[in-house]
């Protein structure tokens, strides 16, 4: 009887902590409430610009900065326009460019946006610096910071005694937030996130910047510079996508990202 409450408290619990992602509707599961995700982040982000060397390149650092604010504008405007007011209070966007050769970028919970010299190698305008940046900034507005920290609870302390983990979640989630965001020792590495989480903040990040007035078509082009510019690994020990599937993914996305054209 104990054992058939406590399951059942825990279903409850589920249920409750349920949560969909804006564009596509998908159900996730958030144990951990905005709140404690965004105290988390932004603890793992001031320790990683205090060590981190900002750009002097003034071109590229305006050119982030720009890119940046003109897709958090647009990703504003469609939370507020469908309801989603309170959601816009979770962000504070900022926009760094930091001296540092990876091709990467990433941006936390919150709003927080650093993309790396590396990749404006191969950035050749203000529309392909958009496909990174609206990729990152969707991977915040879903919140898939927040599901991967849940999964991770759930994971660490089995569903049997979850409403004991929940309960006292401080620390639990001060440690799932060092391996979710993985900004510590090893700066510079894109949050961890499944191929799932991937491929849907690459959707919505192509409306993203589609609804800033960028062109979504140039996403092909990238991903093939970036496929080109050295040996990837295999898609079934990634948890990204490989550049060939997500290539074709794009393709079959674009004729639909007319309507959000301004």
């Amino acid at each position: 009887m104990k054992k058939l409450t406590s399951l059942l408290i825990i279903a409850l619990l589920l249920l409750s902590s349920c949560g969909s992602v804006p564009l596509t509707g998908r159900k996730q599961i958030l144990l951990v409430s905005d709140q404690e995700v965004l105290a988390s982040s932004l603890t793992q982000y001031s320790d990683y610009m205090k060590s981190a060397p900002v750009s002097t390149n003034a071109k590229g650092k305006a050119m982030v900065t720009r890119v940046g604010k003109k897709i958090a504008a647009a990703t504003e405007q469609y939370l507020k326009s469908n309801g989603m007011e309170a959601e816009v209070r979770n962000f504070a966007w900022e926009f760094n460019l930091v001296k540092d050769d990876q091709v990467n970028a990433f941006c936390m919970p919150g709003g927080k946006i650093v993309v790396y010299e590396g990749l404006l190698k191969l950035v050749s305008s203000d529309d392909e610096l958009a496909v990174v940046v609206g990729h990152e900034v969707a991977h915040a507005v879903a919140k898939h910071s927040n599901e991967r920290m849940s999964q991770q609870l759930m994971t660490q302390y089995g569903a049997q005694i979850l409403t004991q983990a929940l309960s006292n979640k401080s620390a639990a989630i001060q440690k799932a937030g060092s391996t979710i965001y993985g900004l510590g020792a090893q700066y510079g590495l894109t949050l961890p996130f499944s191929r799932k989480h991937e491929s849907e903040a690459d959707y919505m990040g192509l409306i993203f910047m589609t609804m800033a007035g960028y062109d979504p078509n140039v996403a092909i082009t990238f991903w093939q510079k970036m496929s080109a510019g050295g040996a990837s690994v295999p898609e079934f020990m990634s948890t990204h996508p490989s550049d060939a599937t997500r290539i074709k993914d794009i393709q079959k996305i674009l004729p639909a990202l007319n309507k959000y054209r301004k």
